[in-house]
């Protein structure tokens, strides 16, 4: 086929998916199915990559580039950061089969293949701040201390999909080891460094099990809300955690809240740090804002910087 043929056969809008293996069983392939027969309706063509790498190719391709209306991550948070990493530049669809899925509940999204097809076919795509650690993106949160350990600890036993029940092992066993090492924490706009044993530092409200960590946190204000706590011990995790659930940690003189567009975080023994849920190294780590830096294909009522693609 000659290039013009090529180019003129693939003219038409395509949409790719990106399934994380892990994740598309039983209900989550069930709407995978309803995505692209609802895709086909509104005349977008799927394609479905279970392989990173041939989706790699796909996008790369120069002749289908052009007509690609969206990348569509169909998978928890790990998928949607790793999409997000892989394919700068490129407006995102999400489809979340994940645990948490805590940036699809920011959007207000479910599991529902049929409503996300209208969505990207509608074209309304919305500009959200994204954040690095170390140059690796993430959306929601980044963590060192004892709950980035238990997220290392896990992963490091995963077959397969993880779901809530597959961290009591991990979390216990952290609990038993954990020695809470100190950390220190640089903002940019402050010359006095600060200490912590446990540091969150969030591009958007809420955390895991939809805990309210950085309530007044935004992605879309170009900053990161950081929040350190600096007292260390198994007591006082207990004690904050319930602090978190009733929405007054804030108000403890021991837990400090700061904004900030870029952070440092180091010490002198070796800490885990984790973005969005999967592990991201160690500690010495440097943190930024990067201001409405993706789009992603909202629904139509979510408050956010928007265009018509």
């Amino acid at each position: 086929m000659s290039d013009f043929s090529e180019i003129a056969a693939n003219s038409a809008p395509w949409v790719a998916i990106q399934r994380n293996p892990s994740s598309g069983s039983g209900k989550g392939a069930r709407q995978l199915l309803r995505l692209i027969r609802a895709l086909k309706k509104h005349g977008l063509r799927p394609r479905l990559f279970s392989r990173r790498a041939d989706l790699e190719a796909a996008v790369r391709n120069p002749l289908r580039r052009p007509a690609l209306r969206a990348i569509v991550a169909a998978g928890g948070d790990g998928t949607v950061i790793d999409v997000v990493n892989r394919f700068p530049g490129h407006p995102i669809a999400v489809l979340p089969l994940g645990t948490e899925n805590l940036f699809a509940r920011a959007l207000g999204l479910t599991c529902d293949g049929e409503r996300l097809a209208g969505i990207i076919a509608a074209g309304t795509v919305s500009r959200f701040d994204c954040a690095r650690a170390n140059g690796r993106r993430f959306l929601v949160v980044a963590s060192t201390g004892f709950d980035a350990e238990v997220i290392h600890l896990a992963h490091a036993r995963r077959t397969g999909r993880i779901r809530r029940w597959f961290y009591a092992l991990p979390i216990t066993t952290a609990l038993a080891r954990y020695p809470f090492p100190p950390v220190t924490v640089q903002f940019d706009d402050d010359p006095t460094p600060h200490t912590a044993c446990l540091v969150l530092v969030a591009n958007l409200s809420r955390y895991a099990l939809g805990l309210p960590i950085a309530p007044h946190a935004s992605g879309h204000d170009g900053l990161l809300d950081v929040c350190l706590f600096q007292c260390p011990g198994r007591w006082r995790l207990f004690r904050d955690l319930m602090a978190v659930l009733r929405g007054t940690h804030l108000k403890e003189r021991h837990v400090v809240m700061r904004q900030a567009k870029r952070i440092v975080i180091a010490g002198e023994q070796p800490v885990c740090v984790q973005i969005d849920g999967d592990p991201a190294g160690q500690i010495p780590v440097t943190i930024e804002i990067e201001p409405s830096a993706i789009e992603v294909f909202t629904p139509g009522e979510v408050q956010s910087p928007v265009r018509n693609n």
